[in-house]
């Protein structure tokens, strides 16, 4: 059982779940502690040792089921079906069971230990034949939904099937004159189900196997249908599966933020460095020597655009916002409309759902008054422009649409002189930018990077652009 569960944390690994060595061994530990008596207690033993994030409990439902459920759910409601196609009750399947036996004995016929199984209806050892074969074939390197048939032909020669098909239909002929005229058209239909429950269960076995693959597979095809299409078309229920695609993508960044270092003025006493510079010395450190490589963190500041007009969009610029606080560790963020106001400490102490209706609501500012970009800017550089330094990057979100007030792009021009960069993402196509009420084109003079936004796939390349 350890080797079976330590393949099910390697499944949840390649389905994205995060899973320390050290969590391995608390699983182990925990189920050892609880036994395998009772089946809730075991799964909420792995529950509790193996999910630390919210988001990750859906997958580890699915792929507990596909895993540990295994084929005997089923092949018992397969069991069950044929019951009621039968028009039997629990003891009348019994005794038409024990009556085959009997007759099968009475006729002295050496049954394929296949066929046996599935005719007395032992759904373990059936399980095990059908495991066995599925082993056999490497039904383990399935990934993709056209292979399907493919597998379950072959699970089907390795059990033979068609084999198995003939010697049922041999056993028929043999019983139709030692079973009663009254019964044997139940038995008859008994043996037909069994084999058509036995060709369910082989599809079944590949589909679980598939399954269990298949959460990665979903979540890149749904990521690359909605990638292209613009925030502001989205349906609602387009809309749900983006938040989640956005934060997947977010998870997996994560990753890859590499924090750099840079040489200090003082450090902590290293001694591998020490004894290494001292062989010369026979080891005697007469040079000591410390470690002055220091942490230098990135310092982020993001302004978001919340009107009204841009609701769909801004929804998922909240969302980058809220996942740059939890990669970096020193950000603040900002919204606003014509007025602007900070939500560092709303993002860091609200759910994320929470953060953004509470954002979007007007509770922060009015989110229903007419934009003006060069208002908030001006709020911003009187309250807040000490904030910025040549450590931080400033990140703009917005459409640029000024309702025809001074855009006051001064402004920006003190910001870029503080910062180390300004980059603004605009969630509108590039060929409209500065028509209208757009000041898109006195803004971008001042900004290190301007990128037209209005995508998931656009967001993703700019998120990868900006931690690396």
């Amino acid at each position: 059982m350890e080797q079976k569960i330590l393949r099910f944390v390697e499944l949840l690994r390649q389905n994205g779940v995060r899973v320390s060595l050290a969590e391995d061994l608390d699983s182990l530990q925990a189920v050892a502690a609880v036994g395998f008596s009772n089946p809730a207690d075991f799964r909420e033993a792995l529950r509790a040792t193996l999910v630390k994030r919210h988001i990750d409990e859906p997958t580890f439902d699915s792929l507990f089921n596909l895993y540990f459920r295994g084929l005997g759910g089923d092949l018992v409601e397969h069991l069950k079906a044929t019951e009621s196609a039968l028009g039997f009750e629990d003891a009348d399947l019994q005794n038409l069971i024990d009556a085959l036996s009997q007759s099968v004995q009475e006729l002295g016929v050496q049954l394929s230990e296949l066929a046996r199984q599935l005719l007395t209806a032992d759904l373990g050892r059936l399980e095990q034949l059908l495991r066995q074969a599925a082993r056999h074939v490497g039904l383990d390197a399935v990934e993709r939904p056209f292979q399907e048939g493919r597998y379950a032909h072959m699970l089907a020669q390795h059990l033979g099937l068609s084999a198995l098909a003939a010697e049922l239909e041999e056993l028929k002929k043999r019983l139709r004159g030692l079973i009663p005229s009254n019964d044997w058209e139940k038995v008859q239909k008994f043996i037909d189900l069994r084999l058509q429950d036995l060709t369910r269960a082989i599809k079944r076995l590949v589909r679980q196997e598939l399954e269990k693959k298949e959460p990665t597979l979903r979540e890149s095809e749904r990521i690359d249908r909605l990638g292209e299409k613009s925030f502001y078309y989205l349906t609602e229920e387009e809309i749900r599966q983006m938040k989640e695609a956005v934060t997947k993508l977010a998870e997996r960044l994560k990753n890859i933020v590499a924090v750099r270092k840079k040489r200090g003025k003082r450090g902590r006493f290293d001694i591998k460095d020490t004894l290494r510079k001292n062989l010369q010395y026979g080891g005697v450190p007469f040079r000591i020597e410390f470690d002055r490589r220091v942490k230098d963190k990135p310092q982020i500041l993001v302004l978001c655009d919340v009107s009204d007009s841009v609701r769909n969009v801004s929804r998922f610029m909240l969302q980058f916002v809220y996942t740059l606080q939890d990669l970096y560790s020193r950000v603040r963020s900002f919204v606003f409309v014509s007025d602007l106001s900070e939500v560092t400490r709303l993002f860091e102490e609200q759910d994320i759902h929470a953060a953004i209706e509470q954002a979007l609501s007007g509770q922060v500012v009015n989110v229903f008054a007419h934009s003006d970009f060069g208002r908030a800017f001006r709020i911003f550089h009187r309250d807040f422009l000490p904030a910025v330094n040549k450590k931080t990057t400033v990140i703009i979100l917005g459409d640029a649409r000024n309702n025809y007030n001074l855009p006051h792009e001064w402004t920006l021009k003190d910001i870029r002189q503080r910062a180390k960069q300004l980059i603004w993402l605009n969630p509108e196509n590039r060929l409209t930018w500065g028509f209208g009420d757009s000041e898109m084109d006195r803004y971008l003079v001042y900004c290190d990077v301007v990128e037209e936004c209005r995508n998931l796939n656009q967001l993703y390349r700019v998120i990868d652009r900006i931690v690396h």
